[in-house]
């Protein structure tokens, strides 16, 4: 078949190895343009563009496909497929009615449960102990589309969102290479999506990131590792965020306010929540490097009594 991919981070890579790999032609890649990323915001392309340019592959990055170029250039290819996965941008219909096969979408979540740019963060965030990958064809809602294939994948206590999207980024690619052929023949399933099922997964903000000490341990733990390692979680220190990156529920039956330091040990800060204790055991203050919480109370100020939380950014 003759392909256009469309994707931006590095969950979309292995997908656009896959089709390779199986012998497709990718007549253009469309990505997401490069962005300023780190302290000294060096711009830097997304990770399916490096892919892309070290094959050969040539490369759009319309800031905003709708109404752009893009859109004329790939209605000249007149690909038979377009596949996309985690590209950023809903596709226009203008785009969907070209392919002869339709588009398809490699989506982070079984469908309909997490429709939305942040399923991977959210299924941790919220407890969830499987999640998959849907492949589904595109249509003009947001991740409405009929469904083709499913896979599960089971969330381990321990995941992060970063040990998460590997495990899904492989799944993902793997049913990708083992749904095209059905798609070429045209005898792939059409599954209509049960819509008074879905929940929605919108891109993470700022204040996703704001621990609530109120709220019970188990879900605070859960919070952090669904953030980690993109974003982490945060809380109030003398008046400046103090990031949480790495922490463990620990049962207790203390009376404090939520947010207090019960103690400091050599494992790190143990603090109260709505029910059950946080211990701390990767921590970032502010201006500095992420560190483990036992070599920061080395040099630190902090006492037990103290209150994470209090006032404003």
């Amino acid at each position: 078949m003759r392909i256009v991919f469309m994707g931006t981070p590095a969950f979309a890579v292995p997908s656009l190895e896959a089709i390779l790999a199986a012998g497709h032609t990718v007549e253009l890649v469309v990505t997401q343009p490069d962005r300023p990323k780190g302290r000294k915001k060096t711009l830097t392309p997304p990770p399916v563009k490096e892919a892309a340019l070290l094959r050969g592959l040539p490369v759009a990055q319309p800031e905003r496909l709708r109404g752009s170029d893009t859109v004329q250039q790939i209605a000249e290819l007149q690909p038979d497929l377009i596949v996309t996965a985690a590209y950023g941008q809903i596709l226009p219909k203008a785009v969907l009615e070209v392919p002869r096969l339709g588009c398809i979408n490699v989506h982070g979540s079984l469908l309909p449960r997490y429709r939305g740019g942040a399923p991977i963060q959210r299924s941790i965030i919220n407890g969830e102990s499987v999640t998959g990958v849907t492949i589904m064809y595109m249509a003009e809602g947001l991740d409405t589309g009929d469904m083709i294939s499913v896979v599960e994948v089971p969330i381990a206590d321990d995941d992060t969102s970063g040990t998460l999207f590997e495990k899904l980024t492989g799944a993902g690619a793997k049913l990708l290479a083992e749904t095209l052929p059905a798609i070429e023949a045209g005898t792939a399933n059409r599954i209509v999506q049960n819509h008074d099922e879905a929940t929605y997964a919108p891109n993470l903000s700022r204040d996703d990131e704001r621990i609530d000490w109120s709220r019970k341990a188990s879900q605070i733990y859960n919070q952090v590792r669904g953030l980690s390692p993109m974003a982490g979680g945060f809380t109030i220190w003398n008046g400046e965020p103090f990031k949480v990156w790495g922490c463990r529920v620990i049962p207790n039956t203390d009376k404090a306010a939520p947010g207090t330091v019960l103690r400091l040990s050599d494992e790190g800060i143990l603090v109260q929540t709505g029910q059950g204790s946080l211990l701390l055991t990767n921590i970032q203050p502010a201006g500095k490097k992420a560190m483990d919480a036992v070599e920061w109370l080395k040099g630190a100020r902090i006492e037990a009594g103290t209150v994470f939380g209090g006032g404003q950014e």
